[in-house]
């Protein structure tokens, strides 16, 4: 493991613009992964730890796009019929194996490799059988229904970047061009705690005045959906020596120490003490709702980042800020979520300079267009909104007053749970 800049996360100051502060941890903040090797069919969502240089084009060879038969083109009649004799036939993983002459018709099936001479390819449902010759219209363009060599897939080009997530299609692609093995960053270590006295874990005994711990399996949850190893280390009693020795053990053996509630400045909220006294900790001064406050900090080699208690601030922080930290920290370069422009169907006013992100579902509407109707739930603890949401609408800070029929920017879950 790589160790993180001593000031990777001062970002400390004036309230800071959102995208000034994901910014600002993009340049401050690099993988702190080594990498390793894995099977092809084990690599699906690890990031690439080098570039890809294709070492085979794809097609490898000219080949046919559909059955029928291949010709040369000036053999053809211009303006009416041509009956050609069919001489050979050629399937895919069959090469003709000689030279075409002029005036021969080959038989020929979808991906079969294209003969040397003949240009042009034409459907076997235009043409006609006659005897041992097929009769071809006119009008077909030369070159038709040829894929050519490398159209696909050059050789000696970059076809992946070091720091992509792997998704089904980049996997496929690797396979295309004969690679049964990749070099990925290895998975980003993250030991998960949850703090407070009243926090109980789901199964046990829940007396009066206290919760069961939503936050730490949701996490948990959007972490492994990113691709990292989880320690789940349990909830932490709001007691700072524990909260202290609980840190500093962790830290030797992870990347990443995360946790929920005690980041605020209460008597009972230790984090902040704790951390200060192993490493150093910046609370991240960003106008955004929900989602206040935030910590970001160092213990030892391992980052740390302080998400707020509730549990819609807690998974909505982690998706905004959370994540793009964890996919840096992985290496990957790409760590933002793609925004869609919606129709908003509901009416909303916002404190200027704040960005905040509104819990929404998606419906059609007479027109066939998707509008966001908003939850009718807006509070920071109320978990079953998340639940019945597609995603958030983000409304930037210079948005004061956002009416119905505006068009809006949608961030959906699919965009930011990993999965």
């Amino acid at each position: 493991m790589a160790q993180l800049k001593d000031d990777c996360f001062a970002f400390g100051g004036d309230l800071m613009p959102l995208e000034d502060a994901l910014a600002d941890l993009s340049d401050r903040i690099g993988p702190v992964m080594g990498s390793e090797r894995v099977p092809l069919a084990a690599a699906l969502g690890r990031i690439l730890a080098q570039d890809i240089v294709a070492e085979r084009a794809v097609p490898p060879h000219d080949n046919s796009a559909v059955d029928g038969y291949a010709v040369y083109f000036d053999d053809l009649d211009p303006v009416g019929d041509t009956r050609l004799a069919v001489t050979g036939r050629i399937a895919a993983g069959h090469p003709l194996g000689r030279y075409a002459q002029r005036g021969e018709a080959l038989r020929i099936f979808t991906g079969a490799p294209m003969p040397a001479g003949p240009d042009t390819i034409f459907m076997e449902e235009d043409c006609t059988e006659d005897g041992d010759g097929v009769i071809l219209p006119p009008g077909l363009k030369r070159g038709s229904n040829r894929r050519h060599a490398g159209e696909d897939v050059k050789k000696g080009a970059v076809i992946i970047r070091a720091g992509q997530r792997l998704r089904a299609q980049e996997i496929g692609l690797l396979a295309s061009v004969g690679l049964s093995e990749v070099g990925v960053y290895e998975r980003l270590r993250v030991a998960v705690f949850s703090t407070g006295d009243e926090v109980r874990d789901p199964g046990d005994e829940a007396p009066d005045g206290t919760i069961f711990d939503a936050n730490r399996y949701a996490i948990t949850a959007l972490l492994q959906g990113l691709g990292a190893l989880v320690t789940d280390l349990g909830i932490l009693k709001d007691d700072e020596a524990a909260i202290t020795k609980a840190l500093e053990d962790a830290a030797p053996d992870h990347d990443l120490l995360l946790t929920s509630g005690g980041v605020s400045a209460g008597e009972e909220d230790h984090i902040k003490a704790a951390v200060g006294a192993l490493g150093q900790i910046h609370f991240w001064r960003l106008a955004i709702k929900p989602g206040r406050p935030i910590a970001l900090g160092q213990v030892g080699g391992a980052a740390f980042l302080g998400l707020p208690g509730n549990p819609v601030a807690a998974m909505v922080t982690f998706m905004i800020i959370g994540r793009p930290l964890v996919l840096r920290l992985s290496g990957a370069l790409d760590i933002t979520g793609a925004h869609y422009p919606v129709e908003a169907g509901f009416d909303y006013k916002k404190k200027a300079g704040r960005r905040e992100w509104v819990r929404v579902k998606l419906e059609s509407n007479s027109q066939g267009h998707l509008v966001a109707m908003k939850h009718h739930s807006s509070g920071a603890g109320i978990l079953t909104s998340m639940v019945e949401a597609d995603g958030l609408v983000e409304l930037a800070e210079d948005i004061e007053v956002s009416e119905k029929g505006a068009i809006v920017d949608f961030l959906p879950f699919s965009e930011v749970t990993g999965r």
